[in-house]
C-alpha cells in the first residue's frame, strides 16, 4: 500500500522501481492496468527526479534505462434551417460492427462506402455563404438554434470571407469545427501566466471561450483555426455532388481547410484500421481529437437511412478511451433527478482530469456502487470523457484504508421525504413524490401542461422555470389558483398572454378522465395504459383506491405497471395533490370506445399531414375504434395512412408492401 511506503530517499527510489515495474508487468504482459496512465506517469516522473538528484543510484537494469514495449443572452439567436444533429457514439468494435449492419440492412446491400474522418475536440459551427460572401455564422446551441457569432468568425484567418471558382452556390451552410492548434494554445497560454492572466485548462475550453466573447478585437488575438466537415443549407441542390468525400474536395476548392487525415473505408476492418491507425498518431496530432467519426459516404444512401430522435442513422461517432486519474473518496450521497431517479454521486478530493478539475463523480445506481465495491475513504479512477459527467471507474483496493466504509442507499428522499422505491426489473431507484418533489417540481409541470396531457396552451418551459423559480406553483394544483397579477408581472408575460394562459389552465378544467391520468406522469403509464386504466376504473378515486391484485386484472396492466402505481397512490403526498385537483373544479370524462369492426385489433402508422385533422386526431379516432398506432412500419403494420410530405416512413411500407390509404380512405374504414 502506497500510505505505508518508505519515506527515506534511497528506500522510496527502490520502492519506486518495484512498483513500476509491476504496473508495467500489469499493463503490457497482462493487458490488464492497474492504474490510469496519469498515474504510472506521476509516480515515473518522481523516479526521474530522484535519478537526476542521485545519477549513482541508476544502474542498466533501471526502468529509466530502457525502452517499453443555450444560446447566451448577450448574443441574438440564430436558427437553424437545417438543424445541427449531434451524433451516436461508440466505443466498442462491436457497436461498429452493429453499425455497419444497420447500414447494410437498411440499404439492402451488401457492402457500403463509408467516409472517416477525425472527431475534433472544439466548438461545432455553421458558416452561411450567400453567393459567395460569408454572411452569418452561429454555433450549434441546442441544435435547433444557436448564438449568432459572425463578427468573432470573421476574425479567424482560417475562414475565408468570400469562397473562390466558378461554380458557387447562391446559398451554402458550410459545418464545420472552431478548434486551436496545440502550439498555438501553448504559447498562448505561456503569454498569459507571464501577464498575470488567467490561463484556459485545454484547447477546447480556449476554442470555446474565444469565440464567445462579447468583444470581437479580443477573438481577433486568440489563435483560432477552422475545419469544414459537412453541410446544412443548400440552394440549388443540384450543386451537391454524389458523396461526402467529394464534398469536401468542393470545399478545397471554394478556399475551405478541410482536414487532410480522411478515407473512403469499405468495410469494417477497414473502419477498425483507420480507427487504430489514427489512435496511434493521436498524440503526436497538432490539435486534440477524441475519436473519428464514419459517414455513409453516398449522399442518396444518406437519405435513405434517414434519422433516429437527433441523430442521423447514416453516421457514428467512435470516440477514444477517456482519460483517468485516481483520487480519493471524500463522501458518497444522493441527487434527485428531474424524474425522480436517485443517484449515488461520490464526493472527490479535487483531481484534474482532461484539463478540468473535478470533485463529484457520478456512480450511476446502487447495483454499480456495489458491483464496482466503491467505499468512503477509497482510492478510485476518475474517467472524464469530453462533457459527459466524471464517473467513477474503479477503485485500487491495495489502497483501501481499513476504516472505508460502506454506502448505503437511503430509503426516504433528502428533498421531499417521500419513500424511495425501486420496481424489481429496473436498476434506478426512484422518489416516489413525483407531484410534490421540489427536485421534480419543473418536469412534473411541464408534463402536467403537455398537448397529450392537460393541453395547457402556453405554459411552457420557461414559464414553468419562472413560475417555480418564485415560488409561485409548487404543485399541478397550484396553477388553479394562479391570478392575474402573478402571471403578468413574470419576464415576457404581458397583460394579454397572462390572460390567455389563465383561460387555457381553466379550458383543462373540463378533460377526459384518461388525460388527467396520463398527466399525472406515473412511472410506466403512458398514453395507452391510462386510456385503459379510465375504461376500467371510470373515476379517478376507484383508481386510487385499486389494490395491486385488483390492478393486474385491468387490460395490459402487468406487476411492473401495477406496482408503479400503488406506489405512486400510497404516498400521501400524491394523494394530497389529486384531491386538491379534483377540488378545484376539474370535469373528467370518461370516453367510450366506438368499436369499429374494419379496424380493431389492426395496427396502423401515421405519416405525413392530413387535409382536414391533425394525426393527433387521427391517432385519438383509431384508438376509439379499437386499432393499435404504432409509431415505426414493420411487417405486422396493418395500414399506414400517409399524407402529403409523408417521409420513410412511407418508403418502408412501399417496400414492405404493406397498404397505403389517404385520409379519405380511413374515414370511410372508421365509418
Amino acid at each position: 500500500m502506497l500510505s505505508s511506503s518508505p519515506t527515506n530517499l534511497a528506500d522510496r527510489y527502490a520502492f519506486l522501481q518495484v512498483e513500476l515495474a509491476r504496473l508495467e508487468h500489469a499493463y503490457y504482459a497482462l493487458d490488464n492496468p492497474i492504474v490510469p496512465d496519469s498515474e504510472y506517469d506521476r509516480l515515473y516522473r518522481e523516479m526521474l527526479e530522484i535519478e537526476v538528484a542521485h545519477p549513482e543510484w541508476v544502474t542498466s537494469d533501471s526502468l529509466s534505462q530502457r525502452v517499453g514495449g443555450i444560446a447566451l443572452k448577450e448574443f441574438d439567436s440564430v436558427t437553424h434551417v437545417v438543424p445541427m444533429l449531434s451524433l451516436n457514439n461508440a466505443f466498442e468494435d462491436t457497436e461498429l460492427v452493429a453499425f455497419d449492419r444497420r447500414c447494410r440492412e437498411g440499404l439492402h446491400v451488401e457492402q457500403v462506402d463509408y467516409a472517416g474522418e477525425l472527431k475534433f475536440d472544439g466548438l461545432a459551427i455553421s458558416l452561411r455563404y450567400e453567393n459567395g460572401s460569408l454572411v452569418r455564422a452561429a454555433t450549434r446551441g441546442d441544435g435547433a438554434s444557436g448564438e449568432d457569432v459572425t463578427a468573432n468568425i470573421k476574425t479567424i484567418r482560417a475562414i475565408p470571407l468570400k469562397l473562390i471558382g466558378d461554380k458557387i452556390p447562391a446559398v451554402l451552410e458550410v459545418r464545420g469545427e472552431v478548434f486551436m492548434y496545440l502550439k498555438d494554445f501553448q504559447k498562448m497560454n505561456e503569454t498569459a501566466a507571464a501577464l498575470g492572466e488567467k490561463e484556459f485548462a485545454n484547447p477546447r475550453n480556449a476554442a470555446a471561450g474565444s469565440l464567445r466573447q462579447l468583444d470581437s478585437k479580443i477573438t481577433a488575438k486568440r489563435p483560432l483555426s477552422f475545419f469544414a466537415y459537412g453541410l446544412g443549407a443548400l440552394d440549388p441542390q443540384s450543386w451537391l455532388p454524389a458523396t461526402h468525400e467529394k464534398l469536401l474536395d468542393a470545399y478545397v476548392k471554394l478556399g475551405l481547410p478541410v482536414c487532410a487525415e480522411r478515407r473512403v473505408l469499405k468495410s469494417v476492418d477497414e473502419i477498425l484500421a483507420f480507427y487504430n491507425e489514427v489512435g496511434a498518431k493521436r498524440d503526436s496530432l497538432p490539435y486534440d481529437i477524441d475519436g473519428v467519426v464514419y459517414k455513409v459516404n453516398s449522399f442518396s444512401e444518406q437519405v435513405k437511412l434517414g434519422f433516429v430522435s437527433r441523430a442521423p442513422r447514416f453516421a457514428l461517432a467512435h470516440k477514444f478511451p477517456a482519460q483517468e486519474a485516481l483520487t480519493t473518496v471524500l463522501g458518497i450521497d444522493v441527487q434527485v433527478g428531474r424524474t425522480g431517479a436517485i443517484t449515488p454521486v461520490a464526493r472527490l478530493a479535487p483531481v484534474e482530469v482532461g484539463g478540468v478539475t473535478v470533485t463529484n463523480a457520478t456512480l450511476h445506481n446502487e447495483d454499480e456502487v456495489k458491483r464496482k465495491d466503491v467505499r468512503i475513504g477509497d482510492t478510485v479512477s476518475v474517467r472524464r470523457a469530453g462533457d459527459v459527467i466524471p464517473e467513477v471507474v474503479s477503485v485500487v483496493k491495495e489502497r483501501r484504508p481499513v476504516d472505508a466504509t460502506e454506502f448505503v442507499m437511503p430509503i426516504r428522499c433528502p428533498v421531499c421525504d417521500s419513500h424511495i422505491e425501486r420496481l424489481a426489473d429496473e436498476a434506478i431507484a426512484r422518489c416516489s413524490g413525483g407531484l410534490f418533489c421540489g427536485a421534480q417540481r419543473k418536469q412534473a409541470l411541464i408534463h402536467f401542461a403537455h398537448r397529450r396531457a392537460l393541453d395547457i396552451e402556453g405554459l411552457g418551459e420557461k414559464i414553468v422555470d419562472q413560475l417555480v423559480d418564485h415560488n409561485l406553483v409548487r404543485t399541478p394544483a397550484d396553477l388553479y389558483r394562479l391570478g392575474f397579477a402573478a402571471l403578468a408581472n413574470l419576464e415576457r408575460m404581458g397583460e394579454k398572454s397572462a390572460d390567455n394562459l389563465i383561460q387555457a389552465i381553466n379550458q383543462s378544467r373540463n378533460t377526459t378522465l384518461a388525460r388527467f391520468i396520463f398527466a399525472l406522469g406515473i412511472r410506466h403509464v403512458g398514453e395507452t395504459t391510462a386510456k385503459d386504466l379510465a375504461n376500467h376504473y371510470q373515476s379517478m378515486h376507484a383508481l386510487m383506491d385499486a389494490s395491486l391484485e385488483n390492478l393486474l386484472t385491468v387490460k395490459d396492466v402487468g406487476p411492473v405497471v401495477a406496482s408503479s402505481i400503488t406506489s405512486f397512490m400510497e404516498e400521501a403526498h400524491n394523494r394530497e395533490v389529486i384531491e386538491q385537483l379534483l377540488a378545484s373544479g376539474m370535469q373528467l370524462t370518461v370516453e367510450e370506445k366506438i368499436i369499429s369492426a374494419a379496424v380493431a385489433g389492426k395496427t396502423f402508422v401515421l405519416t405525413g399531414t392530413f387535409p382536414t385533422m391533425t394525426r393527433d386526431e387521427a391517432k385519438d379516432l383509431l384508438e376509439k375504434a379499437g386499432a393499435k398506432v404504432a409509431g415505426s412500419v414493420s411487417k405486422k403494420t396493418d395500414y399506414v395512412v400517409a399524407g402529403a410530405d409523408a417521409g420513410s416512413k412511407l418508403t418502408k411500407a412501399e417496400e414492405l408492401g404493406v397498404p397505403v390509404i389517404d385520409e379519405v380512405a380511413l374515414l370511410e374504414l372508421l365509418k
